[in-house]
């Protein structure tokens, strides 16, 4: 993708202050996007903001922080405002803010934050969008990335709550899609990879009592032995999608380690035709085990 393939837009990055979510705001803004940084703490994104600034290698760069608590609805609103009254033309929205929540058995883990983490994992995406949604249907474009995780598609056992946001949200942007199929408002879900960020060291702090022996073996182990992705792989996919390179392709959960995403614009008709790239329920005819379809 060229250098400046972001040049003349804006976008907001919601969870920015670190981790992904920073590492997708300075890919933004090193390919001359104006960027809105948005998270919890005001003190982290006060660094960010710093560390955005010189990712951009521009002078001139404008990078903004608000401090916003994305399951909130009176803070999402203010936060919208705020964004367009710096950004008029603001075409990219990328949902990142996201917990893991409560980690445990189900029946012993605390209720309220259970849905804290629903909270913030599914109904704070559905409140940015809302409260973006005006804006980029009168605007007549406008691109949302939302990013999901391989919670949205394998179980993960003792931690319930983020696996159901994580795969709700995926079918409430794929559903939100084709609702935008005619406004030139592309919705699409990134999947990252796993990555070294504070949700790993939560899980491995967590200890095998309550996330599981398998699972925590597993994270473990993928450290250990630097099976991590990188977190500049999930946030170069972002810069695709936030890009004009990706427009029209829509309502897909895309793998920023697996998928051949950036030769899919020539693909578009064949993409957009079915399910590829979307939840789906697996039938036995898909297995080929001859048994348990009509």
């Amino acid at each position: 993708m060229p250098d400046n393939d972001l040049g003349g837009r804006s976008a907001l990055v919601t969870g920015a202050s670190q981790g992904l979510g920073l590492s997708i705001a300075k890919s933004l803004a090193a390919a001359g996007a104006d960027v809105f940084l948005c998270a919890r703490s005001r003190d982290d994104l006060a660094k960010a903001v710093l560390e955005v600034e010189k990712a951009s290698g521009r002078p001139g760069a404008r990078v903004i922080q608000a401090a916003c608590d994305v399951s909130r609805p009176d803070q999402v609103a203010a936060l919208a405002s705020e964004a367009l009254a710096a950004f008029p033309g603001l075409t990219v929205l990328v949902s990142n803010a996201g917990i893991y929540g409560p980690m445990g058995k189900i029946e012993e883990v605390g209720w309220e934050e259970f849905t804290q983490a629903m909270e913030t994992n599914l109904y704070g995406p559905i409140l940015l969008a809302r409260a973006f949604l005006p804006h980029f249907r009168r605007q007549g474009y406008g691109k949302i990335i939302q990013v999901s995780g391989g919670g949205a598609t394998n179980p993960m056992p003792r931690l319930e709550s983020y696996a159901a946001s994580k795969a709700a949200v995926v079918r409430l942007f794929e559903s939100l899609a084709l609702d935008l199929a005619e406004s030139r408002v592309d919705v699409n879900c990134v999947a990252p990879g796993l990555l070294d960020t504070r949700l790993l060291a939560q899980v491995i702090e967590a200890g095998p009592e309550r996330v599981g022996e398998g699972f925590f073996r597993r994270m473990v182990d993928s450290k250990d032995q630097g099976h991590l992705t990188d977190l500049g792989i999930g946030a170069r996919l972002c810069r695709f999608l936030a890009s004009g390179a990706s427009d029209g392709i829509t309502g897909k959960l895309i793998s920023a380690v697996w998928d051949d995403y950036e030769d899919w614009p020539n693909h578009l008709p064949e993409l957009l035709r079915g399910d590829l790239y979307t939840l789906r329920r697996i039938t036995g005819r898909d297995r080929g085990t001859g048994w348990g379809d009509k």
